[in-house]
């Protein structure tokens, strides 16, 4: 399973000591890491197929990076797809106006029929890089209907994830320049701490600080430190088999 860090804030913040604390996760997750952030107006995307704590460059990316209002971060356990930087999460790509969306997952998308159309179309071969080109198509054929407000956005993102949660791990962070759009569907996952400019998410709580665990199975969307919409709870909670309880204890996870 996959770890996931975001932060959304009112105003830019050193993000250096939760980086430094999340990717010290990776041991338990040593098949790829990636970072989101933005500098001079552009965002960057850096990923590698190695395990972060053995990475030659992860130190330099943190101790380098300016303050940020909005970051994403991934650690890899591979499940789904080989270990090679085309599978290395966040995912980034730009919709038919020129927006840039950027995603992270953490899950398995067991029930995907309605992605295979992507197999050619994808540089990787995970699951996750799937869901996010139908992502990309679903708001392509949204703002073909005519104009699209911020709402519209977080409606059509929100009944993506809703449709595509049944029956698959479904824990994500979505960027789209605007609002980050936060979901899980698994318990015990994913939990936020409240700060002062913001917020701070995370698969596994990074301090003894307090940390609160993310509404289950609602898309909830977060712009610039401050929760702007909830979306309708819905029913697509995943239920682990007995087979993934005894791994994630066996690597206590």
């Amino acid at each position: 399973m996959c770890e996931l860090l975001g932060i959304s804030s009112s105003v830019p913040i050193d993000a250096s000591r939760y980086l430094k604390l999340f990717y010290s996760h990776s041991v338990r997750h040593p098949h790829g890491w990636g970072i989101m952030y933005e500098s001079g107006g552009e965002r960057t995307i850096i990923h590698e197929p190695v395990c972060a704590a053995d990475s030659e460059i992860l130190g330099g990316v943190i101790s380098g990076l300016e303050p940020q209002k909005t970051l994403l971060g991934h650690i890899r356990l591979a499940t789904v797809g080989s270990v090679c930087e085309e599978n290395c999460h966040p995912f980034t790509g730009f919709d038919m106006t020129g927006r840039e969306w950027t995603l992270i997952h953490n899950g398995t998308i067991y029930s995907g029929k309605m992605h295979y159309q992507y197999y050619k179309k994808q540089h990787g071969d995970t699951d996750s890089e799937r869901l996010f080109l139908g992502l990309l198509d679903t708001v392509n054929e949204r703002i073909k209907l005519g104009s699209m407000s911020e709402h519209d956005r977080f409606e059509t993102v929100s009944q993506f994830i809703i449709q595509n949660a049944p029956r698959n791990k479904l824990n994500l962070m979505i960027w789209d320049g605007e609002l980050l759009y936060v979901h899980k569907n698994l318990k015990n996952t994913l939990s936020y701490h409240r700060m002062e400019q913001g917020y701070l998410f995370s698969t596994q709580p990074l301090n003894d600080s307090t940390w609160i665990p993310f509404p289950i199975a609602q898309v909830i969307a977060f712009r610039d430190g401050q929760l702007v919409y909830r979306g309708e709870r819905h029913k697509g909670i995943y239920v682990p088999t007995l087979e993934y309880i005894t791994a994630m204890d066996a690597m206590h996870i």
